[in-house]
């Protein structure tokens, strides 16, 4: 069969990403042969993508302050499509900028940069069979302490645009941080399905909790206790935080038709 070279890149990463997240079921990941074929298949063309092909220019090392005084904002977003399967869109951080610590409740995903470089940290929650500590720097109020989960810490990754895709799934990974690295960076972004506040599927914050040394233990058993936690650390769940937000930019690439 021959290839297609005319049709866009991005517009066959979104035909694979609606064939593949379609009829796919709110906190699955999904699983089976056929499923893991077309995700594949979804993996091998997202890892192809340049910013190039979406005509995303790379943005200059300026710090975030617009015209006139004004703030622009630390992130942008630009919306390519979407439909009740999944959307997709670009990210822009400028330098030094963080999408802080968040989740995708229920959703699959997949970034992938452009340009630049991004540190990616996960965590994926745990059941909370644990009693919430009492020992926290600073310390929480009593409403605070039934927004706390016990998480796992997960390795911190670098991408670069010769980075494959970053991957989540609705019980891996799921909560994470974005940040910036050596300057601004650009990502291509597929959730699915897409948020949704109505279906359950809205966008939390979190901190991550420092956890404060017991007064009367002895070294040793502080040591000890380091160890066991040296991959648990404690979340809480917060408003979003007053210095970050997203703008919006028009997206310039090619037209997606789903």
């Amino acid at each position: 069969m021959p290839r297609d070279n005319k049709t866009p890149l991005i517009q066959k990463i979104a035909k694979q990403a609606h064939v593949t997240f379609k009829g796919l079921k709110s906190s699955s990941s999904g699983d089976g042969k056929a499923f893991t074929d077309k995700l594949n298949e979804l993996i091998s063309l997202v890892t192809s993508i340049r910013a190039a092909d979406l005509k995303v220019a790379r943005r200059k090392n300026k710090p975030s302050s617009g015209a006139a005084g004004l703030q622009s904002p630390p992130v942008s977003y630009m919306h390519i499509c979407e439909t009740e399967a999944f959307s997709m869109g670009v990210f822009l951080l400028r330098r030094g900028a963080s999408i802080p610590l968040h989740d995708h409740p229920g959703m699959n995903g997949m970034l992938k940069v452009l340009y630049g470089k991004v540190n990616v940290q996960c965590f994926d929650k745990l059941e909370n069979s644990l009693p919430v500590p009492p020992h926290f720097d600073p310390a929480l109020t009593p409403w605070q302490t039934a927004s706390v989960w016990r998480a796992e810490r997960r390795l911190v990754v670098e991408y670069s645009e010769n980075s494959g895709p970053c991957l989540l799934t609705p019980l891996r990974d799921n909560l994470h941080q974005i940040d910036a690295v050596d300057g601004p960076a650009a990502f291509l972004d597929i959730l699915a399905p897409p948020y949704n506040p109505d279906d359950g599927r809205d966008c939390h914050y979190y901190r991550v909790l420092q956890r404060m040394a017991k007064e009367g233990t002895n070294a040793a058993a502080n040591e000890e206790e380091e160890k066991e936690k040296e991959n648990e650390a404690w979340l809480l769940e917060i408003p979003q935080p007053e210095d970050f937000w997203c703008g919006g930019e028009p997206y310039p690439g090619p037209a997606v038709d789903i």
